[in-house]
């Protein structure tokens, strides 16, 4: 039986580019906290000064795999993004959760 390498091998050159492309793209779809940080070129200590915290309070909050929404939402915010938290379902289009961490107007 063919590994799944051997496989990939067997596919013309740009099936095998156009699943190098989608490959890549899901993988940078998907980040830690820290890596979405540096990717956006920031450091801890200037994410730490945009949220009034110390760096070393960014550091513990990288490090964890539990947090509340609204930390994670106030750091996402940080680095000039927005929060979105999506519920799938087999056999249907997600749904977005609101109201979860949000402050009050």
């Amino acid at each position: 039986m063919a590994t799944l390498q051997e496989k990939l091998n067997g596919l013309p050159a740009a099936r095998r580019k156009k699943i190098d492309r989608r490959t890549a793209q899901l993988v940078s779809e998907e980040m830690t906290m820290r890596e979405l940080r540096k990717a956006r070129n920031i450091t801890q200590a200037k994410l730490a000064e945009t949220l009034n915290i110390k760096q070393e309070q960014v550091s513990r909050i990288e490090k964890r795999t539990d947090l509340h929404i609204a930390t994670l939402r106030r750091q996402v915010e940080a680095l000039g993004g927005d929060l979105t938290i999506l519920a799938t379902f087999p056999n249907s289009a997600p749904i977005k959760i609101m109201g979860l961490g949000e402050l009050e107007a």
